[in-house]
Parts: C-alpha cells; sequence; structure tokens
C-alpha cells in the first residue's frame, strides 16, 4: 500500500465514521440539543458535510451538553485575551505585506525591444 492509498484508506473511514455519526445526530440528537431545530427538517442535509468533518467536535459537545457539563455563562463571554495581540500583529503584517509587494519589482531583459499591437481588423 502507498501513501496515496494509506490516505484514501484514512479518508475514507474518517468519512464513513462522521457518516454513522451524521445519521442519528440529525435524526435525533439535534432536537434535544437545539429547540429551534425543533420540525425544521429541511436545513439538516445542509449539515452533512460539515459532520462529516469535524464528528470528533460533535460527540465532544454533544456528550457535554447531554451530560450537563457546559457551563452556559462562559459560552458568550468573547475571548478578549487575545484582541490585544491581534490588533498589534495585524496592522504590523499588513504593513509588511505591503512592503514585500512593492520591493519585488519584476525585472525584464534589457535586449527584448516592446512590440506595439496593432488594432484588429475591422
Amino acid at each position: 500500500m502507498n501513501q496515496a492509498e494509506l490516505i484514501l484508506f484514512i479518508v475514507k473511514i474518517w468519512g464513513g465514521i462522521g457518516a454513522l455519526v451524521a445519521i442519528p445526530f440529525l435524526t435525533f440528537g439535534i432536537d434535544r440539543l437545539d429547540e429551534d431545530a425543533r420540525g425544521a427538517y429541511v436545513f439538516r442535509p445542509l449539515l452533512v458535510p460539515g459532520i462529516l468533518l469535524i464528528w470528533p467536535l460533535i460527540l465532544w459537545r454533544w456528550n457535554i451538553l447531554v451530560n450537563g457539563k457546559d457551563e452556559w455563562s462562559h459560552r458568550y463571554r468573547p475571548p478578549r485575551r487575545s484582541h490585544q495581540v491581534f490588533a498589534l500583529i495585524m496592522p504590523v503584517a499588513i504593513v509588511l505585506i505591503i512592503a514585500a509587494g512593492l520591493s519585488m519589482r519584476q525585472s525584464w531583459p534589457a535586449d527584448i525591444a516592446p512590440i506595439q499591437l496593432s488594432e484588429p481588423a475591422e
């Protein structure tokens, strides 16, 4: 088995487990977790690709909410500690990106003469 076959095998296993998680979660699990999802069946197929990819997070969150271990007071509190760091990093990164873009100029060979394009014939 080469690397490509191994990667494809792992992707198939991951997707299969995700499908096994998506079926019970979308049939009865989402109704217990989100009261706004009760009776809303049209949007559920749209969630399948996301569940196939992040099924471990779905299982972890589903377990926390069903067992009552969720700290609801922390759920809506934004992580403001990281805001100051990104407020300093982003302007510096933008300036560096613009400076790098302006400093990298293409140099053409000096012996190539410019060619004037003719107008299209009518």
